[in-house]
């Protein structure tokens, strides 16, 4: 500070006591300033706050609604799987059925043969 003997102690005490005076001033002009605009400040932070509350209550609503349609869509694709296993089942026994058709078919008509063969035979033997 102009004025002042900085080799001096007193001077020295002097204006840090004037530097602590003017930082205690400026803190308390700032102070007052924010004071002034803490209404305001209050109510944005209030807006803030309630945008986000609408912004997770929106998250929430479309999470629940995310994991209902997809539960439903593992409850349609666990159905529809059910289904192809029983038209396959069904497919595969009637497969089965047929071939158990033909196999006695086969057999009988084999059966038929021999039979026809056998009373041919008995039928070139009895007239000798």
């Amino acid at each position: 500070m102009k004025g002042s003997d900085p080799t001096k102690f007193g001077d020295r005490l002097g204006d840090a006591q004037k530097a602590r005076a003017a930082m205690l001033e400026k803190a308390r002009a700032k102070m007052a300033a924010l004071a002034e605009t803490k209404p305001e400040r209050d109510a944005e932070r209030a807006k803030i706050a309630a945008d986000r509350a609408v912004r997770e209550e929106q998250r929430r609503v479309e999470k629940e609604a995310r994991l209902k349609r997809e539960a439903e869509e593992r409850a349609a694709a666990e159905a529809a799987r059910l289904e192809a296993e029983r038209l396959a089942e069904e497919e595969r026994n009637r497969a089965a059925n047929e071939e158990k058709a033909k196999l006695a078919q086969l057999l009988a008509d084999q059966k038929a043969a021999r039979d026809a063969r056998y009373a041919a035979r008995k039928a070139r033997s009895g007239k000798r």
